[in-house]
């Protein structure tokens, strides 16, 4: 059984995450926006979506933050795939070195 907090916090994310991506466009329907400006709005709930999930992870493993800072240099240099493929395997590698 899902615990109410739990619920309510999922809830809360998805209901922020949807207004995020409707209400740039909403308010600013009749503007002209540049490219740059576009592309910050398709990334906005991403971003929402991160600031929840990230906590867990820069907790007290070590191991964890070190992977994140792995994969954040390959997500600045890399496409998708490979800094997929670049994260997972330093987060596992790192696991089993530093248990």
């Amino acid at each position: 059984m899902i615990h109410t907090a739990t619920l309510i916090a999922i809830l809360f994310v998805a209901i922020t995450t949807y207004l995020t991506r409707i209400l740039g466009y909403v308010l600013l329907k009749n503007k002209t926006l540049s490219t740059k400006q576009k592309q910050i709005l398709e990334v906005v709930p991403g971003c929402v979506l991160i600031s929840v999930i990230a906590p867990y992870f820069v907790r007290d493993n070590p191991a964890d933050m070190i992977a994140i800072v792995v994969t954040l240099i390959a997500a600045s240099r890399l496409s998708l795939l490979p800094t997929v493929i670049i994260s997972m395997s330093t987060a596992a590698f790192l696991r089993m070195a530093l248990s």
